[in-house]
């Protein structure tokens, strides 16, 4: 019997696993998959990206081999091996008004507000509450309500990727709709940093003061980058007293408390613990998994349950990354 080539041996265990699997998982995990080399009882499967490869060791290897041997009982072993495709884009449409194209899971990123530099993509409606973050979306909440008034200042502090940014940025939008009369600056603190060296080279510093007199909400994002930096803690500090004396409200966020924050000045850590302190932790699986099909149904696209469930597995500590991975199953769909 003459051997199968490559190409026919693939198409041939392809056609049995499509009868035993769904359509939307076939499109998913073996579109774009060939056999490359044959050598002695190991065969090398080429796959498109690196967690496709991941799904098919844990998940289909056993079921491959085993069709592979029976249609050579000389295969005793499969490998996978991730061979990057070059993409095919169809021509762009036009951009509708206000809106630009966004790397995020293929979402409508409406452009920042010059005004406020809030992305209004980030919103309470799409902010998923579990319990590792139910404490911090409680006191926004509240702050929203009456801005000034209750938990000022609110500092939210947790590790990178676990969804301070969307929480602070979605206060201001809710701010910003509930009190359209209301002025509101949301600003990275090494923006912050940028802009206090570039008025005192320019001797604009009271200039820069005054801007920020008329605030009455301020957000200020990853303040631990104030750390080591005197004269800008100088300037914050009386930013700070400013809008607390007016009744104005500040949010902040860090990646640690107030405490755990180096070579911050005492007077600035006095402040950061005087209002509200709330952390945001690592998600557990039912949460992660809910972000994904909250992301997914964003994006107008939805998976299987099983392919949530590997994800949410894989990736335990970052809501990012849970996106990120997210978003390559959403591009290499689209692609193919």
């Amino acid at each position: 019997m003459n051997m199968m080539s490559n190409e026919e041996l693939w198409e041939a265990v392809l056609a049995q696993i499509q009868l035993n699997i769904s359509p939307a998982n076939f499109a998913t995990w073996f579109k774009g998959t060939k056999i490359i080399s044959r050598e002695g009882s190991q065969v090398m499967v080429s796959v498109p990206s690196s967690f496709v490869k991941e799904w098919l060791e844990q998940k289909y290897n056993n079921t491959i081999l085993k069709i592979l041997h029976g249609l050579d009982d000389n295969i005793r072993e499969v490998k996978y091996c991730i061979e990057r495709q070059s993409l095919k884009f169809k021509p762009s449409r036009k951009k509708a008004p206000y809106q630009e194209e966004s790397g995020q899971l293929g979402f409508e990123s409406l452009e920042i507000d010059k005004e406020t530099n809030l992305n209004p993509r980030y919103t309470f409606e799409n902010f998923v509450v579990g319990s590792f973050n139910e404490l911090a979306h409680a006191a926004a909440q509240a702050v929203i309500q009456k801005p000034g008034v209750v938990y000022n200042p609110l500092f939210v502090y947790g590790g990178v990727g676990l969804g301070k940014t969307h929480l602070l940025e979605a206060i201001g939008n809710e701010v910003c709709k509930n009190f359209p009369e209301k002025k509101i600056k949301y600003i990275p603190s090494q923006r912050f940093i940028e802009d206090v060296v570039r008025a005192i080279r320019t001797h604009k510093m009271e200039l820069f003061k005054s801007s920020y007199r008329k605030i009455d909400l301020l957000i200020v994002d990853d303040v631990q980058f104030l750390a080591g930096k005197e004269k800008t803690q100088e300037e914050f500090f009386h930013i700070f007293n400013l809008l607390y004396e007016k009744n104005k409200q500040v949010v902040i966020s860090s990646d640690c408390p107030p405490r755990a924050i180096p070579s911050l000045t005492e007077r600035l850590r006095s402040r950061f613990t005087g209002g509200m302190i709330a952390d945001i932790s690592q998600p557990d699986f039912e949460t992660r998994v809910a972000i994904l099909k909250t992301k997914a149904r964003e994006a107008g696209i939805d998976f299987p349950d099983e392919i949530y469930t590997f994800i949410a597995e894989l990736i335990q500590k970052n809501i990012r990354e849970l996106e990120g991975a997210l978003n390559r199953l959403v591009i290499y769909q689209k692609i193919n």
